[in-house]
């Protein structure tokens, strides 16, 4: 971002006290705290309705978490001189959650918790007609994108020694991708579209450490923009992944997470079962390959490669994981 992008901020009524550049994004302290400025691509519509979302939130008595600034015109868009769109959102001075401190971690879960209570909106999803997602289409699509790379790399001619090695695990990865969708056929009706619809359960759709912000005691929670509607524990599913896989899929601390969480939010039936599948389905080989066929492949990261030997090394701790806590 440049200076013209700090202009933008002339376009709503607030008075900068100082610009500081942030991660991708331009931060502005005035009296009454901080606003960010940021580059938008999505729809219109889209960020209407997420202005309508995080008001109810902040209503329900969540009050840490962000809000949209609409600008002088009533617009929640502002454009710079080249048409470059932007959005200015309330922030919060703090740091990141610390996913090597297990209290903070278990804090985190409560403030999800918390958050999906307030994040329970059935009327906002009828109202603003929102689409639901439903957990096996998306693993359906996934398992198309997995089948033709495979195919792909079966008639490739001269392979690398990264494409070799991927091609040589790929059939174990690909079978229990295929094996989730088949066992999850069996309670569809429980994850369906309608059921996700009707309960209408939004929920932050990118809940990792970097979008929870540690100020003054507790969580504040940012970065909206990934919103959906679906079942709550996509979110849960999300965060203690990204934490279990740092801490070699520790039983004692997914326990610790789920009891947190639920001190909040209990799980149904359900609920455990769909964070069963989210855990059983080989998502992260399938980012691994998503990664390696959109990309240009010319040259192959080494990272690939080593992502690719540490998901097989987990294996077993993961399946010692979901036969302890979730079985």
């Amino acid at each position: 971002m440049n200076d013209r992008s700090a202009s933008v901020f002339e376009n709503y009524e607030i008075e900068l006290l100082r610009i500081i550049k942030g991660r991708g994004a331009l931060l502005g302290e005035t009296q009454e705290g901080w606003f960010i400025l940021k580059e938008y691509t999505g729809p219109s519509a889209r960020l209407e309705i997420q202005e309508k979302l995080l008001e109810s939130v902040k209503e329900s008595g969540f009050s840490q978490v962000e809000q949209l600034k609409r600008n002088k015109e009533g617009e929640l868009i502002s454009f710079d001189q080249d048409r470059v769109p932007y959005i200015v959102k309330t922030y919060f001075e703090g740091r990141e959650c610390n996913l090597k401190d297990v209290r903070e971690c278990q804090s985190a879960a409560r403030t999800l918790g918390k958050l999906h209570k307030a994040m329970c909106l059935p009327g906002l999803a009828r109202d603003y007609d929102v689409p639901a997602f439903c957990m096996e289409n998306e693993y359906v699509k996934h398992n198309r994108e997995l089948k033709k790379v495979r195919r792909y790399l079966r008639e490739k001619g001269q392979k690398t020694e990264f494409e070799i090695y991927l091609l040589h695990h790929y059939d174990f990865f690909y079978e229990k991708a295929l094996s989730a969708v088949e066992e999850l056929r069996e309670c569809t009706a429980a994850f369906d579209e309608n059921t996700v619809r009707t309960n209408g359960n939004f929920c932050h759709g990118d809940f990792q450490y970097h979008n929870l912000l540690f100020t003054q005691g507790s969580f504040s929670v940012i970065n909206f923009e990934k919103y959906l509607l679906d079942n709550p524990v996509r979110d849960l599913y999300l965060f203690l992944r990204k934490l279990l896989e740092k801490n070699s899929w520790s039983v004692s601390l997914g326990l610790n997470i789920l009891t947190a969480y639920e001190t909040e939010r209990n799980l149904t039936d359900e609920d455990r079962m769909q964070l069963y599948y989210r855990f059983s389905y080989p998502e992260k080989f399938w980012k691994i390959v998503n990664f390696y066929y959109n990309n240009g492949k010319a040259w192959i990261p080494g990272r690939n490669r080593e992502k690719l030997e540490n998901l097989l090394k987990q294996e077993s701790e993961k399946k010692a994981f979901l036969d302890n806590v979730l079985k």
